[in-house]
């Protein structure tokens, strides 16, 4: 969504409302304002898909924030982004190292793009010429310490192969786990829930 499209939004909310709590001399004024809005956001929607100037000029361009692992900081005063911001939306494309990253874009709509250094990129399986077995969805067994009876049954397991699994893992109570999910191959992931309350301050080092 542009700006324009934006702006066009709330006016048609404010004279939509103008229409329903007006006075009745107003109402034939509204429906001449939506009517020039809606043609004129028609106009600027064939604007955008056929003049580059016009796009350009609508929504702004790609900025380029880091480059080589350096961070473009000019560029990043245009697109009004903080560093905080920047590393969150790093984390989010699974970066947590500004050194690994040899170009970041961020595009008009706000997203970042990035494409990690060679040396940084992960193997893949094409990579290593190795032909990987597909796999499917996770399914939810134990979710905030209550066994989903129903996903169980459908896995063709019993409650008591679920107990057994959690022992081996030194959980004596459902309640004890905060997420439990099967994979495809079988496989049980457990996470406990949390001994505290709250977060100790720095204690995971991002904030």
């Amino acid at each position: 969504m542009t700006f324009f499209d934006f702006a066009v939004v709330i006016t048609f909310g404010s004279v939509a409302a103008n229409i329903g709590i007006g006075q009745d001399n107003s109402f034939h004024t509204a429906i001449t304002v939506l009517i020039t809005i809606g043609l004129l956001g028609v106009l600027c929607g064939f604007l955008h898909i056929k003049s580059f100037r016009f796009r350009k000029l609508i929504n702004s361009e790609p900025l380029v924030v880091i480059k080589n692992g350096q961070i473009i900081d000019v560029n990043m005063l245009r697109g009004r982004v903080t560093i905080n911001e920047l590393t969150s939306m790093l984390r989010d494309k699974n970066i947590f190292n500004i050194t690994d990253v040899h170009y970041a874009v961020l595009e008009n709509s706000g997203t970042l793009s990035v494409l990690p250094k060679a040396e940084s990129k992960p193997l893949t399986p094409k990579d290593m010429q190795i032909k990987p077995i597909e796999g499917g969805l996770t399914k939810d067994i134990i979710i905030d310490g209550i066994i989903m009876r129903e996903n169980l049954n459908s896995t063709n397991l019993t409650e008591e192969w679920l107990l057994n699994e959690l022992k081996e893992n030194a959980i004596k109570n459902v309640k004890e786990v905060f997420y439990a999910g099967l994979a495809s191959n079988g496989s049980l992931y457990i996470s406990k829930r949390s001994k505290q309350h709250k977060e100790k301050h720095g204690q995971h080092g991002i904030e």
